[in-house]
Formats: C-alpha cells, sequence, structure tokens
C-alpha cells in the first residue's frame, strides 16, 4: 500500500523476492548432462546469428566460405592445412569476441569514457592482429605452393 507525507510522493514497499537463498540466478547452472549441452549448443547458436548482424563478421564468414576449402588444395600436409582454416577460423573468433566486447561497452552507456575508448581500440586491434596472421600464413603458403 504506498504511502504518503506532505512532502513526498507516493512510495512504495520494496518488491519480495519468491527465489530461495540456494536457488541459482542462472538456470543453466542447474542442468547437467545432456540438457546442458544442448542449451549450450542453443546459446553458441544465438551468438553466431548475433554475430552475422555485423557486417564485419558477414564477410568474414563469406571469405572463410571460400578460403577454407581451399586451404585443404594449397596445404601440402593436414599441418598446413590446419595453419590455413585455423587463421581463417581465429579471424572469426577474435570478431566475435570484439563484438562481444563493443556491445557490452555500449551497454554501459552511450557517453564517451577513456576506458572504453580504449577497450574497444584494443579488440579492434586484435582483429588487425588476428588478420595479419591470416594474410601472413596464406601468403607463406601461396609463395610455397606456386613458387
Amino acid at each position: 500500500m504506498p504511502t504518503t507525507t506532505p512532502n513526498r510522493p507516493a512510495t512504495t514497499a520494496p518488491a519480495v523476492s519468491t527465489r530461495s537463498a540456494r536457488e541459482p540466478v542462472n538456470a543453466q547452472k542447474q542442468r547437467t548432462g545432456l540438457a546442458r549441452m544442448l542449451h549450450a549448443f542453443g546459446y553458441s547458436m544465438a551468438g553466431l546469428r548475433a554475430g552475422w548482424g555485423e557486417t564485419a563478421f558477414r564477410q568474414e564468414a563469406l571469405a572463410a566460405l571460400v578460403l577454407v576449402p581451399l586451404s585443404f588444395w594449397l596445404g601440402r600436409s593436414w599441418v598446413e592445412v590446419a595453419l590455413l582454416a585455423g587463421t581463417v577460423l581465429a579471424v572469426m573468433v577474435v570478431e566475435l569476441l570484439n563484438t562481444g566486447i563493443e556491445a557490452a561497452i555500449d551497454r554501459i552507456g552511450p557517453e564517451w569514457h577513456d576506458l572504453s575508448k580504449r577497450a574497444k581500440d584494443m579488440g579492434s586491434a586484435a582483429v588487425l592482429l588476428s588478420l595479419l596472421l591470416c594474410f601472413g600464413v596464406w601468403a607463406a603458403a601461396l609463395w610455397t605452393r606456386l613458387a
């Protein structure tokens, strides 16, 4: 029931939680075995769908559709194939992590802050380094194969 005083607006009593002290906030923590794995897979697919909404991730995924199969032709051993395909997939992983960092920073607020800028810049730098690594590995493999 709201209470009022002459100089203050009406207030309500704080809500009482119906959750017990031992009940976890995240229901995923209670799951085990196959149920946990299936729910985790669903969360992973949701992350990939969210990543697909980013232009950079879409471009990298489309490039991966070409480069990963090409790695089986270009690589002369399983190690070379793993390096070629792995660097392409690493770029996609780093891009997803960068997108996650940016989303978390944007959730905090739209105002400019030096630490927010640093976090976003460092995520972007990680993507750049993964792209340079991928380019270097592919250039070396192409040079060896075609020279």
